[in-house]
């Protein structure tokens, strides 16, 4: 009995499991706005991190990471958009 209970405690709740995919998603997208419209990308990719990063305490080193690197590719979006001369729209 304790054996089966030690598994449920164990389980990844839904909580979990969509905090995980909100996070990759977020990664995802911020990598597709390094090359097209950071401005239309970024904003949702940085709400979905920090949403991600509030919502599951299992998840949380992937939520950080999200909120890093979508904070990495908002730099560097931005700098490549400027320095290009891309439009940010």
């Amino acid at each position: 009995m304790s054996a089966e209970r030690s598994r449920l405690v164990d389980a990844p709740t839904p909580a979990d499991i969509v905090a995980g995919f909100l996070a990759a998603f977020s990664i995802f997208a911020s990598a597709v706005a390094l090359v097209w419209h950071p401005l239309r990308i970024l904003p949702l990719s940085i709400v979905l991190a920090l949403v991600a990063a509030g919502m599951s305490a299992r998840m949380r080193r992937l939520a950080t990471a999200a909120v890093v690197i979508t904070g990495a590719c908002f730099f560097f979006g931005m700098t490549i958009a400027v320095v290009f001369k891309h439009k940010l729209w």
